[in-house]
């Protein structure tokens, strides 16, 4: 049997492999780390998360991104599969133990009889057999010029920043307190989740100020900036107007200072436990392009933080990704040259789940053609199907830019006994896709 060879072992990549396999294809996965790194990575595990630990809501009932969830956990996902097993208390959300959960992900692809792993850097686009490229959005220099040459598009990248980690020791708790936003979460350990540093409006907005003025990472000549609008680096936030950054990540709302429960906050920054142990939170929503020296000053300007002491600062990079609604058709293969498949965030979808979602669509997709058979993509009325038929034409291709799912992509539902409250309505779009994904699945047996 032909092998189906996957570039890039980051989130997509990953579970393109295990799906594949699992349909009983083998499969070769080329990584270039730890031989070639990026500023980002540390390891050379598979599926390494640098920019954040959370997988975001696991509501499957009223979010889009929870169906996403279930709907991946559904088809043997083994990104969720390990999620779940390295599962960390963050309220209504599923955040990880970043680390033990890319060593467990790398160390269930090793084992798998029909999967190898050869390290090193693929420069150039192959030119035969069956291929996923899935390099996500640090694709390397050459690779990325090679598909630039091959298709044309005028440009490939926007920018992308990550946020801060700090060592939980040094948070002043005698400032700070423990709870999830609106108390949220069924154990006493998900509603105490975050770390919450409370700010008066005069400490708000000399916190602007310093902001602001702070020296920032530039860009080099003839670069752009089109930053992904979930990952805002909070400078440019805070451009957008002073009140940004407290209606945003620094909202107070559904939060009370256990400290002095009759004075409400102006703004509240949140922290939001990165590994099991509980010795490192990260400060959510606020990734910055700051350069080092003025993060640890502006960042320290939190209440809570004066001491705080940085595992990680935050930083920006490039997010390559395709201009996909020209040049992908619905099974993620380059229309000029079909035996290349894409998969991740280099086809225009943002965010872990979403990137391993089109990961394993692509696995299944390609090993069902090295099968003999074809694999079209779910119901648009489902999340994945929503995302896939966004990205691959569904999306303007003048103004393309990365998108989260959400159900904004989904078919609308309709209205049965009259108008529906948000309620109701997200209910009836996860009750749909629920059903037609499990139709999809049975399809394939």
């Amino acid at each position: 049997m032909e092998k189906l060879h996957i570039i890039g072992g980051g989130m997509a990549g990953s579970e393109a492999a295990w799906q594949a396999a699992r349909m009983g294809v083998p499969v070769v996965i080329h990584e270039m780390r730890p031989k070639v790194g990026t500023f980002a990575h540390r390891t050379g595990n598979l599926a390494e998360m640098v920019c954040s630990n959370s997988f975001r809501s696991d509501d499957h009932e009223q979010n889009a991104v929870g169906l996403l969830h279930w709907e991946m956990r559904a088809a043997g996902g083994l990104i969720m599969e390990m999620a779940a097993r390295h599962r960390l208390p963050a309220g209504g959300a599923l955040a990880v133990d970043r680390d033990p959960f890319s060593e467990s992900v790398t160390n269930a692809l090793r084992e798998h009889p029909l999967i190898s792993i050869e390290d090193g850097e693929i420069a150039d686009l192959p030119r035969d057999g069956h291929w996923i490229i899935a390099t996500g959005p640090l694709t390397s220099g050459a690779l990325a010029a090679a598909i630039r040459a091959e298709t044309g598009a005028d440009s490939l990248a926007f920018f992308d920043a990550i946020a801060p980690i700090v060592y939980a020791e040094s948070v002043d708790m005698s400032v700070a307190w423990m709870q999830s936003r609106y108390d949220k979460g069924e154990t006493e350990e998900e509603r105490t989740a975050y770390m919450n540093c409370p700010m008066t409006k005069a400490e708000y907005e000399a916190f602007i100020d310093a902001l602001l003025a702070a020296e920032k990472t530039e860009f080099h000549e003839g670069e752009t900036a089109g930053y992904f609008d979930g990952c805002l680096p909070i400078e440019v936030m805070a451009e957008r107007g002073r009140e940004t950054l407290r209606f945003g990540p620094m909202k107070p709302i559904g939060l009370t200072n256990a400290h002095d429960p009759g004075v409400k906050p102006y703004a509240v920054v949140q922290l939001r436990r990165d590994n099991a142990l509980g010795t490192l939170y990260n400060i959510v929503g606020f990734q910055t392009k700051m350069k080092y020296g003025a993060q640890t000053e502006v960042l320290r300007m939190i209440p809570g933080l004066r001491e705080a002491r940085f595992a990680r600062l935050g930083g920006i990079h490039r997010n390559t990704f395709l201009n996909s609604p020209t040049l992908l058709d619905d099974r993620l293969r380059l229309r000029t040259r079909p035996t290349l498949r894409f998969a991740g965030q280099v086809t225009g979808v943002e965010g872990y789940v979403e990137s391993a979602a089109m990961g394993l669509l692509a696995g299944r997709m390609a090993a069902m053609e090295i099968l003999g058979r074809d694999l079209p993509p779910p119901p648009p009325e489902t999340a994945m199907g929503a995302l896939v038929t966004h990205i691959t034409g569904g999306a303007e291709a003048k103004t393309f830019q990365p998108m989260n799912v959400n159900f904004g992509l989904f078919p609308p539902v309709e209205a049965k006994g009259g108008r529906r409250g948000r309620k109701d309505r997200y209910r009836a779009y996860t009750d749909r896709a629920k059903e037609l994904f499990q139709q999809w699945l049975a399809g394939q047996c």
